[in-house]
């Protein structure tokens, strides 16, 4: 299960809690579940290209980025063995998101709004509510 963007509704931020006070809180989310066939590899000649990658991409756009080639010859190899790598081929798909779909435009933009008030978790399920709302 890999887990997207996800926040508690407040029922204040609703245009209908003004109109009629028939509302709840809830909780917006998107998910997606994977499933498929899964085979470990703790083998250092499968995971060091595979932690390579992860940080150059981590590191990429640092003022100063480390790269594995900064530590001493076989440091890597015996640090991973310590880790165990997954690959998964993916058969099958299920995603999910609930954004207030069921709402009506006007809650839906407080809820937008009020999410834009809030950290970084809650504003990625705003712009999320955005995506799904002008689709």
């Amino acid at each position: 299960i890999f887990s997207g963007p996800d926040a508690y509704i407040s029922p204040a931020w609703y245009e209908e809690k003004r109109l009629t006070g028939k509302v709840v809180p809830t909780w917006n989310y998107v998910t997606v579940q994977a499933a498929g066939r899964l085979t470990l590899h703790p083998e250092p000649e499968w995971l060091v290209p595979h932690v390579r990658r992860l940080v150059e991409r981590q590191e990429a756009g640092r003022a100063d980025p480390w790269s594995i080639d900064d530590t001493p010859e076989g440091y890597v190899e015996t640090q991973v063995r310590a880790i165990v790598g997954l690959e998964l081929r993916i058969e099958r798909l299920e995603a999910k998101q609930k954004l207030s779909q069921n709402r009506s435009r006007a809650d839906v933009e407080g809820a937008i709004v009020g999410l834009d008030s809030g950290e970084w978790r809650e504003r990625d399920v705003a712009a999320a509510m955005r995506r799904a709302r002008d689709r």
